[in-house]
């Protein structure tokens, strides 16, 4: 699939952050979500989680960073449908993290 627009997979990231389940929407409140083409470290990755979970926080972290790596997420779709699709799993997988949900459990949910 040809790479989106950059504010095109912007409205998709916003459109699953709309579409998060209820027992992640209060994450959310200390939560910075970005898009960027590519993680310059690992430039596969779909994306990544920085930040201090909300089960281990003291009351006094700032606010965690969510980034969605567009460029690796429109390589391995093949159409639009999928591309939501994904940008959608990718965003629930690390605000899950956000909220303490650790890889295994997310794969129980199907989230993974």
């Amino acid at each position: 699939m040809e790479v989106v627009a950059k504010y095109r997979f912007e409205q998709m990231v916003s459109a699953a952050l709309d579409e998060l389940p209820d027992e992640l929407q209060h994450v959310l409140d200390n939560v910075v979500v970005q898009v960027h083409d590519r993680n310059r470290i690992e430039p596969t990755i779909l994306g990544l989680y920085q930040g201090v979970p909300h089960t281990k926080r003291t009351g006094h972290e700032g606010p965690d960073v969510v980034s969605i790596y567009r460029l690796p997420l429109c390589a391995m779709c093949e159409d639009l449908d999928d591309l939501a699709n994904e940008v959608y799993v990718t965003v629930i997988h690390e605000v899950a993290h956000a909220a303490g949900i650790d890889d295994d459990r997310l794969h129980e949910l199907g989230w993974g």
